[in-house]
C-alpha cells in the first residue's frame, strides 16, 4: 500500500499559533456600555430627529454633579472621559470608591485620572453600599455578617458595609 501524496502546507498552518492573551472583562463592561452608547446617539442632527417621531420619555437624570474650584477647571480630556465613565458606571450599578477606581484602571485610565474622576463626583458611599447590598440580595441569599464581609471585600469600609446591610435587610 502506498502513502497518499500530501500537498505542501503553507508555513502559517504548520506552526502552532500561540494563544492570544485576552483581557478579562468585568461582567459590567459589555452590556452597559452598549446600552449607554445606543441610548443617546450623538450623531443625530436636529433635522433628522424632526423627521422621526420621538417618544415623550424623560432621559434619566444623574444625581451626580461634578464640582470644580476655579483652579481646577482646566482638566485633561482623559480626566473628563474618566469622569464620564465613572458616572456611567454609577448610573448602572453600585460601586465602592476603591472598586470604581479599580474599574476605571481596568478600562486603562491612569490611577491618577481614575482617582481624580471618582473624587470629583459627589457620591454618597453609604447609599452605594445600600444599593450594592440590595443587588446582592436580589440574586442570592446572604447572612447579615456574610453580606457585610462581601461589601468590605468589594471595597466598602466596614461602617459603609454595615450601613448598607442595615438598609437592605
Amino acid at each position: 500500500m502506498t502513502e497518499p501524496f500530501l500537498a505542501p502546507q503553507p508555513s502559517y498552518l504548520s506552526v502552532a499559533a500561540e494563544p492570544k492573551k485576552q483581557k478579562k472583562r468585568v461582567w459590567l463592561v459589555g452590556a452597559p456600555v452598549l446600552a449607554l452608547a445606543l441610548a443617546g446617539p450623538a450623531w443625530n442632527t436636529a433635522s433628522a430627529a424632526a423627521d422621526v417621531a420621538q417618544p415623550d420619555i424623560a432621559a434619566p437624570v444623574s444625581t451626580l454633579a461634578v464640582e470644580f474650584s476655579p483652579a481646577q477647571q482646566e482638566i485633561t480630556s482623559s480626566q473628563r472621559n474618566a469622569i464620564r465613565s465613572a458616572q456611567q458606571y454609577l448610573d448602572y450599578s453600585a460601586f465602592s470608591r476603591s472598586g470604581l477606581i479599580h474599574q476605571l484602571e481596568y478600562e486603562e485610565f491612569s490611577t491618577a485620572d481614575a482617582t481624580f474622576a471618582v473624587d470629583s463626583l459627589n457620591v454618597d458611599w453609604n447609599e452605594q453600599a445600600a444599593k450594592s447590598a440590595k443587588q446582592y440580595l436580589e440574586y442570592t441569599a446572604f447572612s447579615r455578617s456574610g453580606l457585610v464581609d462581601q461589601l468590605v471585600y468589594d471595597g466598602f469600609t466596614r461602617a459603609q458595609a454595615e450601613h448598607g446591610v442595615n438598609v437592605a435587610y
